[in-house]
């Protein structure tokens, strides 16, 4: 699949910000900003005569009078509060590596996870030595973000109830920076299936289940998954990745309305070209419509 872009002129790029429904400008590495006149250097910016210019190629991001530049691709860059989807690589002591698309891997202590039966307690040698029974090399979990280190590793906590171990389903991979923030990244879709969407870039689709263990360590890998629910989840994972190929913002409107689109195609004709750029463009048009 090919893909034009159409770069905007330099009086468009060079013009005041335009509301947040118009389409990013995207910043060549050199490419003046604007003038650094009551403007502050953030990110992804450097001052060369009296003007903010882009280190990377980016879309501009204004807080306050700071202007920093969003490289477009680049490694996950962890926030307290994010959601990520990760998977366990190592155990050590009282602690679990997981890999969560980051420059370093992060870290679950063993007293950031709620145990089995819900127990407020010190976690002591026994627990240590069951650390394999809760989690061990490859599971998926779901957690959050708890604290930032100095050289910007992350660690993350399982103690509410909405985070644990992940069973059956696909995990599904995109660019962090399509991934919207928002209040709610745990979202069960109207075709019957759930979706975590995770701000590194992962994202994990299951079937939509109300009884899950409490708790999130127990889950049964030798569950037969219906063929329908598993025909949904691929239908929702190719439109999914129709909406990342075409750099389109993954939140659940977007992929609510990509899988409205798709149902006049099969599962297996959301593979072709021609379809991908069909609903993704067809999904555009509808998030405009409803000013998103």
């Amino acid at each position: 699949m090919n893909i034009s872009i159409s770069l905007a002129s330099k009086k468009t790029r060079h013009a005041v910000l335009k509301p947040s429904s118009n389409p990013p400008i995207i910043f060549t590495p050199g490419e003046k900003i604007r003038d650094q006149t009551g403007f502050m250097r953030g990110h992804g910016t450097y001052v060369s005569a009296g003007s903010l210019k882009a280190t990377v190629a980016g879309v501009e991001q204004n807080i306050n009078k700071l202007v920093t530049v969003s490289p477009l691709r680049c490694r996950y860059n962890g926030e307290i509060g994010d959601v990520v989807i990760a998977r366990v690589t190592e155990l050590v002591h009282k602690r679990w590596k997981v890999d969560i698309n980051a420059r370093l891997d992060a870290v679950l202590l063993l007293t950031s996870i709620q145990l089995p039966g819900g127990e407020l307690r010190r976690r002591g040698m026994e627990d240590e030595q069951s650390m394999r029974s809760y989690l061990s090399e490859g599971d998926l979990i779901s957690a959050e973000v708890h604290s930032v280190f100095a050289d910007g590793s992350l660690s993350l906590h399982m103690r509410s109830l909405k985070y644990g171990k992940l069973g059956q389903g696909v995990l599904v991979k995109v660019q962090s920076n399509l991934i919207k923030r928002s209040k709610n990244h745990f979202h069960n879709l109207s075709a019957g299936v759930s979706v975590i969407l995770g701000n590194n870039g992962y994202i994990w689709i299951e079937p939509t289940n109300d009884n899950k263990d409490p708790v999130g360590f127990e889950v049964d890998l030798q569950q037969v998954v219906d063929i329908g629910d598993r025909q949904t989840i691929s239908r929702v994972r190719n439109v999914v990745l129709a909406l990342s190929y075409y750099k389109m913002l993954i939140y659940d409107t977007s992929i609510q309305y990509a899988l409205e689109e798709s149902n006049k195609y099969t599962v297996s004709d959301l593979l072709t070209a021609e379809a991908c750029y069909d609903i993704a463009n067809l999904t555009r048009h509808r998030l405009q419509a409803m000013g998103e």
